[in-house]
């Protein structure tokens, strides 16, 4: 039987649907359900097949509804990121920049620039998981307070991955379901994306705090296996990965190739490799991630043949709230962004964004990535980079995260009100 039809026969199924919406959504925003070992994926699976056991959705109609091409392009900059981990090339550039004999705002203004350009191009959590550890005790040798570093680090890299369609995963929602051009949605963010930048790195540098010293460490580093032990440095393996890198954002910017299959052709060609195990490749592939969006897919899909969906965006509607406006889309996308994630909050509200939803589409891919600075619970860069900082013996607390954060946020939702 066919969803639609399914809910046309039973209001128990209808509801249903929504019951288990609503508890994925609230499993979203306080990353499991409480009593339960269920991190985010894992809700969003039960979720998924809670749904299709109650509707009566055929499996195929389930497995359609799911965005194959956002998941390719996924799976294939995944693995794009690891051959560049696996090569320690960000443990080489963050120290290679450490090196230079710049003043701390010059060394802050270095910083930012290297994690917001790498997070548009390969993924910001996996910067943030490299670069942390050497950045902390690069500041601290040098006698610099770490934590503006590394609230540089965290809020550059959620920054500087909006100014792409590839720089993190609602992006590649967004650019995938709406077919973005990919140079036309580079040049509407680089203004926002460079002001923020610019921004992030004057108050870091002349606001408050910026001239406290290095603290002692609450305690001395622990040396855990996979928290900042990276791979050597290899010439060879990071060079093969920059150079699939730039010819995927040559064919993205300058040809009409798909870009689902070129990422893929690049991923094969990492992947046929003499030294670099397949098995190996894989095992940084965040597969947990990928499970959320297929469930969330799902749950998504089966929620909208409800019509509540369509119901709640009338009724917003009719009390003035259009998300096809630019403010309205502002508040509620940094509102969910922050409740549930970025990721189940460009889902929610991708289907609903109006008559021009390419001009909805790149604002929504903005405040989304941007929202992630507000809290540090934000983003998963944040808490990447706090519970990194925590393992060398720096307190990263939210309210510390709070006092550039927030500032930052505010500014950055600005610029996109005045320039994208």
């Amino acid at each position: 039987m066919a969803l639609s039809s399914a809910f046309s026969s039973t209001d128990t199924a209808r509801w249903g649907v929504a019951l288990v919406f609503a508890i994925v959504y609230l499993g979203m925003f306080l990353g499991g359900l409480p009593r339960l070992k269920l991190d985010r994926s894992g809700v969003a699976l039960l979720g998924a097949i809670a749904v299709i056991a109650l509707s009566g959705i055929p499996l195929e109609e389930a497995a359609q509804s799911v965005n194959l091409p956002t998941i390719v392009l996924l799976f294939a900059f995944m693995v794009v990121s690891a051959q560049m981990r696996m090569g320690g090339f960000y443990t080489e550039v963050t120290r290679r920049v450490g090196a230079l004999p710049l003043s701390r705002a010059g060394l802050l203004a270095a910083l930012i620039v290297v994690a917001g350009v790498l997070s548009a191009v390969f993924s910001n959590d996996i910067v943030c998981l490299a670069m942390t550890p050497v950045v902390a005790r690069l500041c601290l040798r040098r006698g610099l307070h770490p934590v503006p570093f590394l609230l540089g680090l965290a809020c550059a890299a959620n920054i500087g991955s909006a100014a792409t369609l590839i720089g993190n995963p609602q992006n590649m929602l967004i650019g995938s379901v709406l077919q973005l051009p990919f140079g036309s949605y580079l040049k509407a963010a680089v203004l926002p994306v460079g002001v923020s930048l610019l921004l992030l790195w004057a108050w870091l540098a002349f606001g408050p705090g910026a001239r406290a010293g290095a603290p002692v460490p609450s305690r001395p580093p622990e040396r855990i296996p996979g928290a900042g032990d990276e791979a050597p440095f290899d010439r060879w393996q990071t060079t093969k990965g920059l150079t699939v890198a730039v010819l995927l954002m040559g064919v993205f910017l300058f040809t009409d190739w798909n870009r689902e299959v070129a990422a893929l052709v690049g991923a094969a060609v990492l992947l046929l490799s003499r030294r670099l195990h397949s098995a190996d490749v894989m095992g940084y592939v965040d597969w947990p991630l990928l499970l959320l969006f297929i469930g969330l897919f799902v749950v998504n899909h089966a929620f909208a043949q409800t019509g509540l969906a369509n119901e709640a965006v009338a009724w917003l509607g009719a009390q003035g709230v259009h998300l096809s406006e630019p403010g309205a889309l502002l508040v509620v996308g940094t509102l969910l962004s922050n409740l549930v994630s970025n990721v189940p909050a460009v889902m929610l509200l991708l289907p609903h964004l109006g008559a021009d939803p390419a001009a909805a589409g790149i604002r929504l891919a903005l405040v989304s990535t941007f929202a992630g600075n507000l809290l540090l619970v934000g983003s998963i860069a944040n808490l990447i980079v706090a519970d990194l900082a925590a393992k060398e013996g720096i307190t990263l607390d939210w309210k510390r995260h709070a006092v550039t954060g927030l500032p930052v946020t505010v500014v950055s939702l600005a610029a996109v009100w005045w320039l994208a």
